[in-house]
């Protein structure tokens, strides 16, 4: 069988896509976070998106208006209207949840589940992407 060059091309960056925008440190946005618990595992609140909000890059989330987003963190200092959390759902379907930034003024609390009490540092994999 004979490989044309464009095949073996094809194939070639299939297997090694070269860089791309994934896996990459990304500035942070703020140095301390306040979470619910210690690891920042448990939501400390629901809230509903007042409006649409589309991504500038990959630390952030696409919220469109009436998803609930659960919220995880709310960031501190230099970065204080960014709260970190997960949209439920995706507007076209289910997709898996991903963390993420979004403004705080585009959701509205509507329940507390867990206060937030504890201030973090936040540190690389807080704006990683992947």
């Amino acid at each position: 069988m004979v490989w044309s060059p464009v095949l073996l091309g094809a194939i070639f960056l299939s297997v090694f896509p070269g860089p791309s925008g994934a896996d990459r440190d990304m500035p942070k946005l703020a140095e301390w976070k306040l979470c619910a618990d210690e690891e920042c595992s448990h939501p400390i609140s629901m809230a509903v998106a007042l409006q649409d909000y589309m991504a500038p890059d990959c630390r952030f989330l696409n919220v469109y208006r009436g998803q609930v987003v659960y919220v995880f963190s709310k960031l501190k200092g230099r970065g204080r209207l960014f709260w970190g959390g997960s949209v439920q759902g995706d507007y076209y379907g289910d997709a898996a949840a991903r963390l993420g930034y979004f403004p705080s003024s585009i959701v509205r609390e509507d329940l507390i589940l867990k206060p937030a009490k504890i201030d973090m540092k936040t540190d690389i994999w807080d704006f990683y992407c992947q």
